[in-house]
């Protein structure tokens, strides 16, 4: 399926469909639109969407991403928060690949929010350009309520990249790389540039991939191993047998929780996999 029947928007028709509304593209939302069209196929090429899938894209904005989207994929599922850009999308579809118009949903919704049944479909990939706030919760919610959700992509800050796909001993390995870890394989899948992005944000992007795995298998459910997780990046300076403390009601009844898992009570939450935190959890006092 070429990407020949989509008129791609570039930084004119951005600015100017941006101007129509009325947007300013504010801080605090953290909306940077997508004014490269090569920008917008890379991403789509590097989710390996397929003819038979459903996306499921997050806060779509002015369908940069959508309009590259959906000559590949079977059908988009757009979830916008923003009931103006929500209102827009479709339109916007419709002049630019009237022929894959059909093939677009929208849902004027939080992503953080809105019930699988309102999607109307089953995603099997997410694909997304998520505001740095929210790329953490957005994406480990979605892997919660979305079963069918095999995999995806999503462009974010750099830095919260770097934190995803981050593995145990490394210096930015934490609550988000462990707990992406419970659900699936996550990996750096490339830098993005300044310039694509309009208005130009002052930090660097990157993309980050996954694939779901099942869970490591434990009794334990994932609230307590995510408790367990929390407790022990609290304070990150602290051993676990300081750390887990309150978690197991005193540092000795950590110790001893800690070493019937087989985990070294001195040792740093940054230096465990997501299997160790699921064996921890399994010893709670």
């Amino acid at each position: 399926m070429g990407s020949s029947i989509v008129n791609l928007l570039g930084p004119s028709e951005i600015r100017n469909l941006a101007d129509k509304l009325g947007l300013r593209p504010t801080k605090r939302l953290g909306q940077n639109f997508v004014i490269d069209g090569g920008t917008v196929r890379r991403i789509a090429r590097l989710a390996e969407v397929t003819p038979a899938d459903v996306v499921i894209e997050v806060g779509p904005g002015l369908g940069s991403l959508t309009l590259a989207l959906l000559p590949e994929a079977r059908h988009v599922v757009a979830v916008e928060i923003d009931p103006v850009l929500a209102d827009r999308l479709p339109l916007t579809v419709a002049e630019r690949a009237p022929s894959l118009a059909g093939r677009l949903t929208v849902v004027e919704a939080d992503a953080m929010r809105v019930p699988p049944e309102r999607l109307g479909a089953e995603p099997d990939v997410l694909v997304a350009n998520l505001p740095y706030n929210v790329a953490v919760p957005v994406v480990l919610h979605l892997l919660d309520v979305l079963p069918s959700l095999r995999g995806g992509l999503v462009m974010v800050q750099s830095e919260v990249a770097e934190r995803m796909a981050a593995g145990p001993g490394s210096k930015v390995y934490g609550v988000p790389s462990a707990k992406a870890a419970w659900y699936a394989e996550v990996r750096r899948a490339g830098p993005v540039g300044r310039t694509v992005f309009w208005p130009v944000p002052n930090v660097d992007s990157g993309l980050v991939a996954f694939t779901r795995r099942d869970p490591p298998r434990t009794s334990a459910s994932r609230e307590e191993v995510f408790a367990v997780v929390d407790a022990a990046f609290a304070q990150r300076r602290k051993t676990l047998r300081a750390a887990l403390a309150g978690w197991a009601g005193s540092a000795d009844a950590a110790e001893k929780a800690l070493r019937a898992a087989g985990v070294d009570p001195s040792l740093r939450g940054e230096r465990l996999a997501i299997t160790d935190f699921a064996r921890i959890a399994e010893h709670r006092p």
